[in-house]
């Protein structure tokens, strides 16, 4: 399925401040728990998550430390702040509500269309 841009990025905060509420974690890892979450059909580059990881820091919802990995490599790992977590509950009610209203007039026209409206 080809997801439309303008959704990918609308979606990729609250997304990553979601997965991040899951425990500290660092870029490749989110982008392999997004794949996962979408079953495959979200695969995302590094160009598009770090801006976002990026802006999220400096807005204060995430910290990220840097720290060795257990093969030795060096990682910038994230975590959510508690402005963060603020941040994720204003961002689940609003796309509750986008959910409930879109739901609300494809339902609508559904029941519409069968019954020949």
């Amino acid at each position: 399925m080809n997801i439309s841009k303008d959704l990918v990025a609308a979606s990729a905060a609250p997304l990553v401040l979601a997965i991040l509420s899951e425990g500290e974690s660092y870029g490749y890892a989110i982008r392999k728990r997004v794949a996962e979450l979408s079953g495959g059909e979200l695969e995302w580059t590094d160009g598009m998550l770090y801006p976002v990881l990026h802006r999220l820091e400096r807005n204060g919802y995430v910290e990220a430390r840097w720290d060795s990995s257990k093969a030795g490599r060096r990682r910038k790992y994230y975590r959510l702040t508690g402005l963060g977590s603020a941040e994720l509950e204003s961002q689940q009610r609003q796309w509750r509500l986008v959910d409930s209203t879109l739901r609300g007039v494809w339902f609508t026209s559904l029941d519409w269309a069968r019954q020949g409206v």
